[in-house]
């Protein structure tokens, strides 16, 4: 029942948020302006025909302004184009509808006082802020409050409304459109920023990714790029040699094969160092990523024992494997992580975070199956899945027979 919220990303829940407030002003709009009308005749009891078709007329314009919206909103992330005609032909019917209301005071049909001004009010305020999200300059925000208020005001003293009326009138739409348009431009800056900040962590891990790509590439170069220079060169004089029939040939050939094992042995301790993993390296990385990305982390670090180098790099490869995953799966907002290696018995790695999906979002990945090799060739274990409550436990295990007995450190 909570999934459809859970698994979605902390930039979608601030964007159903948004959508859900603003489809509220459609209803808003009808029950605080389009039954005023229909609630005047009732009390004075006459002909519902006018009050009946202003309150179907203040209805299809709040349906109008909430679909401009949600067309608007789907503009400002970045999934369709500016709905520039939709906005354009809001405008227009807005216009339309206040002619209509400012007509049918001017000719009598509509007696109260308090109705026209009402009407006109809802119509412009839900339309300036429906207008607001479809602009990204503020000053442009502003023309469109100013316009909203002008454009009323006049229309207000072409109908025979007295001056002051009329000014009333243009104050009123304008603050009304204040309003509007400040909660509605906030509204759209706020997601707007939210999505921008979550393609920005993501770009972040890329270029993370490809710097330490980068990086490995450059030590491969500088252990291979002078080795294999040097073999080239040796390789064309050991040709040159033997085209002569020099002994001397042999000698450069036994010297290429020395320099190309010295190569093989370099380029293994560059990988060797390049897949070590440092424990407490990973863990404190571990605390700053996730803290950083806003959540609750705590790390619990306690041995009895200094760990091997192997058993190291195999559990700083499942702290950096389950890192990754509640960053990317899921929404956690708390996350624990916990190593014990006491003097006697197997050294566990458990690491739990909650707001687990109840369902993985696509195809498992190699992962875990990654880690899962890596701990086999150390006899190791390692346990990952749902626990309940929307919490996800990864636990990793080694016995103790592939342990260092070493002294407490301080």
């Amino acid at each position: 029942m909570t999934g459809w919220w859970k698994n979605r990303s902390s930039a979608g829940k601030i964007e159903l948020y948004t959508r859900g407030s603003f489809h509220l002003f459609v209803i808003l709009e009808i029950l605080s302006f389009a039954l005023t009308p229909m609630a005047a005749a009732a009390a004075e009891r006459t002909s519902l025909v006018v009050p009946l078709s202003l309150f179907l007329m203040m209805c299809a314009h709040a349906v109008l302004c909430g679909v401009l919206t949600s067309k608007a909103l789907h503009w400002i992330v970045g999934r369709r184009e500016r709905p520039t005609r939709l906005a354009v032909a809001t405008a227009l019917v807005t216009a339309a509808c206040i002619v209509a209301v400012l007509t049918l005071r001017a000719t009598g049909h509509i007696s109260q006082t308090t109705i026209a001004p009402t009407l006109v009010a809802g119509l412009t305020w839900f339309t300036s802020g429906s207008l607001v999200l479809c602009l990204r300059s503020v000053r442009l925000m502003w023309y469109v409050v100013a316009a909203a208020a002008v454009a009323t005001g006049l229309a207000a003293l072409g109908f025979g409304v007295p001056v002051m009326t009329a000014l009333g009138y243009a104050v009123g739409v304008l603050l009304g459109s204040l309003f509007f348009g400040a909660t509605c431009g906030f509204s759209a800056w706020l997601l707007t920023t939210v999505y921008e900040l979550d393609r920005s962590r993501e770009v972040q891990a890329r270029l993370a990714v490809a710097e330490e790509r980068l990086r490995f590439g450059r030590d491969l170069h500088d252990v291979m790029g002078r080795n294999l220079a040097v073999i080239a060169l040796k390789s064309e004089l050991a040709v040159q040699l033997a085209r002569r029939e020099r002994p001397e040939a042999v000698e450069q050939m036994i010297e290429v094969q020395r320099i190309a094992q010295e190569s093989q042995r370099e380029v293994r301790d560059v990988v060797r160092g390049y897949r070590q993993a440092d424990l407490a390296v990973e863990l404190e990385g571990a605390r700053g990523v996730l803290s950083a990305a806003g959540m609750d982390c705590r790390v619990d670090f306690r041995t009895d024992r200094e760990l091997a180098s192997d058993v190291q790099s195999a559990l700083g490869w499942v702290v950096r494997e389950a890192t990754t995953n509640v960053l990317r799966h899921g929404d956690a907002q708390r996350c624990r992580i916990r190593l014990t290696a006491p003097d006697a018995g197997p050294v566990t790695l458990v690491v739990e975070n909650d707001g687990a999906p109840e369902a993985p979002a696509g195809p498992p990945g190699s992962g875990l199956a990654g880690l899962r090799e890596r701990l086999a060739a150390l006899d190791g274990t390692l346990q990952a899945g749902p626990v309940g409550d929307g919490r996800f436990r990864l636990k990793a295990q080694i016995p103790d027979a592939r342990l260092e007995e070493l002294e407490v450190r301080a």
